[in-house]
């Protein structure tokens, strides 16, 4: 009886050889993922204490500036840190080494939308954590008040969205104090956090990229991170800067960006870029989230899909792509960028916000004055689209990796 069901059961296999096929294969299905990198799978974080501990340009507040750089990192502790984890640490030691720093803004005396001030009010009490109303000009304006008095103002406008109601206190009044003065009275101690950039879903009110619309206004700093080291080493120096800043963090990357991250007093420099992927065919430039989508694209530049195997030629598979998070907008980083472009002889920008006069076009125009007889192809953009950011088709807005794969190839190809 067993024998004939066997030999049933293997003649049906033969008909049907989809039967034993789940036997029969070694093939590894792909992850869910798939192969290209994620945020969370990223090789452009530190995601081990060495690694971290040798974060390029970090120096201890702990070290005389002075003495010679070590190479040693022992004595120095890390711990897993996500983005908004590393803010909150960072605001956490400027409250404690700072009797006069004070943090405030709509909600954050309960941790915030985004739980950046999560437990500082606790800690610190209410007289030095609170909550405003809901105005972005008033917490703007308080906070200029609070600096020419000599106290440390680290202000949260709650998304970078809103910030434009305070655009007239931070224009013309942060900026130009220490000018209109004659130097009596400065605003170094102001500093403006704000959540920036898309979040997938959020629309024309809750992911907007409103940096560029700061470059013209001397006197301000502005400055976007790429990671929880980034963020924490970035703030810190804000925060301690001579000069108002206005620190954006891409709110995507709160909880999808981890690193390993000091947990001392270190500082990273404004205003210098930083080479993350070393190349010499064409310069990457880009700052915060879309970095992400630069880093996936090289991966789909060097090794395609099936699908896009037709539209990315075998000669420009093995090109060597130099990738540099640009970090502070105001004021950018004019000699590293002019640097990578002069070896490369091509510029791809890639930015959230639209084109039309965007940290882009001040970028190219630059870099075509400076780099104009070793350029090889036109300095190309690749951004959001000039349209108010689409709700419900926010994908198709935000630059993604195969647009910016597209824009590599045409300059490669130029």
């Amino acid at each position: 009886m067993h024998t004939t069901n066997a030999k049933l059961t293997v003649r049906a296999a033969k008909r049907v050889p989809s039967l034993i096929r789940w036997n029969s294969t070694s093939v590894e299905p792909p992850p869910a993922g798939g192969h290209l990198p994620s945020i969370a799978t990223s090789q452009i974080l530190r995601t081990t204490r060495e690694s971290a501990l040798r974060t390029p340009g970090l120096a201890w507040a702990d070290e005389d500036a002075s003495a010679p750089t070590r190479t040693i990192v022992g004595g120095r502790e890390t711990r897993k840190m996500n983005l908004y984890q590393a803010v909150r640490d960072a605001m956490s030691i400027a409250l404690m080494k700072d009797d006069n720093a004070v943090v405030f803004g709509e909600d954050v005396a309960f941790g915030g939308v985004f739980r950046c001030t999560m437990g500082l009010a606790e800690e610190f009490g209410r007289e030095r954590v609170f909550n405003t109303p809901l105005t972005e000009q008033g917490i703007a304006g308080f906070g200029i008040g609070l600096a020419m008095m000599g106290h440390t103002a680290i202000a949260e406008i709650q998304f970078a969205d809103y910030i434009f109601p305070a655009f007239d206190q931070l224009v013309n009044e942060a900026a130009k104090i220490r000018y209109r003065s004659g130097g009596r009275y400065n605003v170094g101690g102001l500093t403006v956090r704000t959540p920036t950039m898309s979040v997938g879903h959020g629309g024309l009110y809750h992911s907007q990229s409103p940096e560029g619309f700061f470059m013209g206004a001397p006197g301000l700093k502005v400055v976007i991170p790429r990671s929880p080291i980034q963020a924490k080493g970035l703030l810190l120096n804000a925060i301690r800067d001579p000069n108002p800043v206005i620190f954006m963090e891409p709110k995507i990357l709160y909880r999808s960006a981890v690193e390993q991250v000091p947990i001392d007093d270190y500082a990273l420099p404004l205003g210098r870029a930083e080479i993350l992927v070393p190349g010499s065919d064409l310069t990457l430039l880009s700052w915060g989230t879309p970095l992400y989508h630069c880093e996936t694209a090289l991966h789909m530049l060097s090794s395609p899909a099936p699908a896009l195997e037709p539209h990315i030629p075998q000669s420009l598979r093995s090109a060597k792509i130099e990738l540099i998070d640009l970090r502070s907008i105001l004021p950018w980083d004019v000699e590293t960028i002019t640097e990578s472009v002069k070896r490369t002889g091509r510029l791809v920008i890639v930015h959230e916000a639209g084109m039309t006069a965007g940290v882009g076009a001040e970028i190219s125009a630059e870099v075509q004055k400076r780099c104009f007889l070793k350029l090889n192809a036109p300095v190309k953009r690749v951004t959001g689209w000039d349209i108010p950011v689409a709700l419900q088709y926010e994908k198709f807005h935000i630059p993604d990796a195969i647009r910016v794969i597209d824009a590599m190839v045409e300059t490669l190809s130029y």
